[in-house]
């Protein structure tokens, strides 16, 4: 966040969602995007990931409710889980194995919708929920371990560059700038959703890391470890309603994308490399 610290009207205030808000004053919008979507994090702190999806939702899910507040859910292509419908409209209801490895962070935002369903019938809190597909841009964590942080560390070190599987599974991948451009559509929207937030291009993973490659001008091979449990063979949203409803659809091509991330890692990070 340093690099908004001078943006006039602009506030950090530090606190932990999984206890109540009490901030004074007027808010228009709450936007809650708290969650831990790295597969780092989720696989290691799978309770940690529960009590986010939950409690957290809940409490900002009250604040907004007691300031009378639009409420933007900042959901995920996850609640489609390893979807047997393809591309993933929103009226497809997923395929998730709730005890699997990932099950924390995908019942934990399955949670948060249906909470946000609640709020909305009971209490006439104006939800949104944004189903996001995956994201990726400058300012990712290089230990974040997700596919694009980790390609383009290994490639930068000239290591190996490792896909899990045959790398045949598709990924979707959009920019963290169309991403955000969609919330604050959303935000001044309110559509109460569900609603698909990503880029419909769709590319194998070993694809994705030839691309890298190139773009990093990297000679690194590219090594195959074992398939990931459950991990998801395809993965493409329909973005017609987005289209509709938001007047959103991404602008910000693969290339241009991960030229500018490629840049903003070789400039600010270590070369130190978790596996994806």
């Amino acid at each position: 966040m340093a690099h908004l610290a001078d943006r006039p009207g602009f506030a950090l205030i530090e606190h932990d969602i999984n206890e109540p808000l009490d901030l004074a004053g007027a808010v228009g919008a709450v936007v809650h995007l708290a969650s831990l979507p790295s597969p780092v994090d989720y696989l290691a702190r799978p309770v940690e990931t529960l009590r986010v999806g939950s409690l957290g939702t809940l409490n900002t899910l009250d604040f907004a409710r007691e300031k009378g507040a639009r409420y933007v859910y900042a959901s995920s292509s996850e609640v489609y889980g390893d979807p047997s419908v393809h591309p993933q409209t929103e009226s497809y209801h997923g395929n998730v194995n709730p005890m699997g490895p990932r099950s924390s962070y995908d019942e934990g935002k399955r949670f948060g919708e249906a909470a946000c369903e609640a709020y909305r019938t009971v209490y006439d809190v104006d939800t949104t929920v944004l189903r996001i597909f995956n994201t990726y841009g400058s300012r990712m964590r290089a230990e974040d371990g997700r596919l694009v942080p980790t390609f383009i560390r290994q490639a930068l070190a000239g290591r190996p560059i490792t896909v899990h599987g045959t790398g045949r599974q598709t990924r979707s991948l959009c920019h963290v700038d169309d991403t955000a451009k969609a919330l604050v559509k959303a935000a001044l929207a309110g559509h109460a959703g569900p609603m698909n937030i990503g880029n419909p291009d769709e590319l194998p993973v070993v694809a994705i890391a030839e691309l890298i490659r190139e773009l990093c001008d990297s000679r690194s091979p590219i090594h195959h470890l074992g398939a990931r449990e459950e991990d998801p063979t395809r993965r493409r949203p329909d973005i017609g309603l987005a289209r509709r409803a938001l007047d959103w659809e991404p602008r910000v091509s693969l290339r241009a994308g991960l030229t500018d991330t490629i840049a903003w890692f070789a400039s600010h990070s270590s070369l130190a490399v978790v596996n994806p």
